[in-house]
């Protein structure tokens, strides 16, 4: 049977101008597959780039990452329906040895390395120095529509036929999280904070917990989000805008703060509030993107406290044990994936993801 050469597609062109269209649905050539997405999940990023971000979209002292027109998204799944030839292939960067056929279910990490910059011979290729992440390059169309391209760069995984499309949406993002807490390192004896409990953070507490650290602590102003937190195995929450946070930490420190503190909202305040409740000689990593650069009193780093300071950048090496954990439900998932739309309806999808009140994480479908 042939397929359709025309698909619908949520196209990128500009800060606030995002259209849904027809386009040319994508081919296969040399070592590429085309997969049938099945769904793709918004990400902070895609809010940040789709309200002007300036990290996206330049400003005076910076050019733009986001290319257009482009097809967004990167946390997607699907189908393979075509392989070009030579797409039977070795994975890269030390998972295992895997062939694809026609039907297989797949997942992709979001960058596409380019394999011969320092960072990719080195083994770091999320560190990629062209950085091509799916849906921010016109060459780069990502899962926003029906049908998406896999390029030969690509680190694809097969995923289970019989794991719920709520869990297989949930890969990447979790796969970002649970490279966050291998940064982290939290120990049996440390008290951990997340800070922020969204998907991302809801991510590594469920990561965090595996790990047993002495105490778990969830910070989020969203009272549903910090019930979940407890489902998933945090010890303490707090609401910051009802509780005196560092008063408490230090009643629960002996007065020395938090070993580990992630920050995950994306906030400044989250970043202050963390250099604040952290011990002298604590972990601190920062994963989020922010929408604007954030200031904060660096001699608190240094001289103050003398931090570790980790940034977390996507999930190296973290998409097969992930995909493990959520299909043996190991690592938590139930009720994160909170909305489910059809493309054609983004602004709806994209407002309710941006208020937060009431979901967690919001995906695009296409059952």
């Amino acid at each position: 049977m042939q397929m359709q050469s025309k698909m619908k597609a949520l196209v990128t062109y500009g800060a606030h101008d995002y259209r849904y269209e027809e386009v040319d649905r994508p081919t296969a050539g040399e070592g590429e597959m085309i997969i049938k997405v099945e769904g793709c999940g918004i990400c902070a990023g895609d809010l940040k780039a789709y309200h002007g971000g300036s990290v996206f979209w330049g400003d005076e002292g910076s050019p733009p990452y986001l290319e257009v027109p482009a097809i967004g998204g990167h946390e997607f799944t699907g189908r393979i329906v075509e392989m070009g030839s030579g797409t039977e292939r070795k994975e890269t960067y030390g998972t295992a040895d895997s062939s694809f056929k026609v039907g297989d279910r797949v997942a992709v990490e979001q960058i596409t390395p380019c394999g011969a910059c320092r960072y990719c011979e080195e083994g770091r290729y999320h560190l990629c120095v062209p950085h091509n992440v799916y849906g921010f390059k016109y060459y780069l169309n990502g899962g926003f529509a029906e049908y998406a391209k896999l390029t030969k760069e690509s680190l694809v995984y097969k995923i289970p036929e019989d794991m719920p499309l709520e869990q297989a949406l949930l890969i990447e993002p979790y796969a970002c999280s649970l490279h966050a807490v291998g940064r982290a390192a939290p120990g049996t004896d440390d008290i951990v904070v997340i800070s922020g409990a969204g998907c991302l953070g809801l991510g590594m507490i469920t990561a965090a917990r595996k790990r047993n650290p002495k105490c778990l602590v969830a910070l989020d102003l969203n009272e549903e989000r910090l019930e979940k937190a407890r489902e998933f195995g945090c010890d303490v929450t707090i609401n910051p805008l009802r509780e005196n946070l560092k008063e408490k930490m230090m009643d629960m420190t002996d007065g020395y703060g938090c070993d580990v503190y992630i920050e995950a909202t994306g906030h400044p305040s989250s970043v202050k509030q963390g250099l604040d409740i952290i011990c002298k000689g604590g972990r601190f990593i920062e994963f989020s993107l922010f929408l604007e650069p954030v200031t904060c009193d660096w001699s608190v780093i240094g001289d103050g406290k003398e931090l570790d300071m980790y940034g977390v950048s996507l999930s190296h090496r973290c998409f097969p044990e992930t995909i493990e954990g959520l299909y043996t439900g190991e690592l938590k998932s139930e009720g994160v994936v909170s909305h489910k739309f059809a493309l054609e309806d983004y602004e709806a999808a994209f407002e309710q993801s941006a208020k937060g009140n009431g979901s967690i994480k919001v995906v695009f479908t296409f059952e």
